[in-house]
């Protein structure tokens, strides 16, 4: 048994495990390969484009938070309107992802401040118009106070 050579159709076992050795490998190739060919012509744009919306919606809640940032610093008398126009305008320059977290951010600003601060039915509507405004790339001076510091 211990030197014995079987054989199988004309093979021995050596020979069967090299050339079983072989023809896998040249199969796993040609899986690798067909695998990069597949990858490289799939359509990867709606995963692609999933993740921009995503990247956008994060920077255009960085925006939106900025002109908050910038609206409490600056203190200024009848501001509000033109941080509201400028936080969206930034926001929604980034694209579909951005206005959307400009929206969603400004819609539940809006109804806690209405819910909770108790200010009127007419300020939130002129805060919404101000912020729909930017959302559609109106230029935000438009509400821009003036003597506002031409740092904002």
């Amino acid at each position: 048994m211990l030197g014995e050579t079987v054989s199988v159709k004309g093979f021995t076992k050596v020979q069967l495990r090299v050339r079983l050795g072989l023809g896998t490998m040249r199969l796993c190739v040609c899986l690798v390969l067909l695998s990069f060919i597949l990858c490289a012509s799939a359509d990867m744009s709606p995963i692609r484009e999933g993740a921009k919306f995503v990247w956008d919606a994060l920077g255009g809640a960085r925006d939106m938070f900025r002109a908050y940032q910038d609206m409490r610093e600056a203190n200024y008398k009848d501001s509000d309107k033109y941080f509201h126009a400028r936080g969206n305008y930034d926001a929604a320059q980034r694209g579909p992802g951005g206005a959307w977290a400009a929206k969603v951010i400004s819609d539940l600003r809006e109804k806690w401040q209405s819910d909770v601060s108790g200010r009127g039915a007419e300020d939130t509507r002129a805060d919404q118009e101000a912020n729909e405004w930017g959302r559609n790339l109106g230029d935000p001076n438009r509400y821009r106070p003036a003597g506002l510091p031409s740092k904002y």
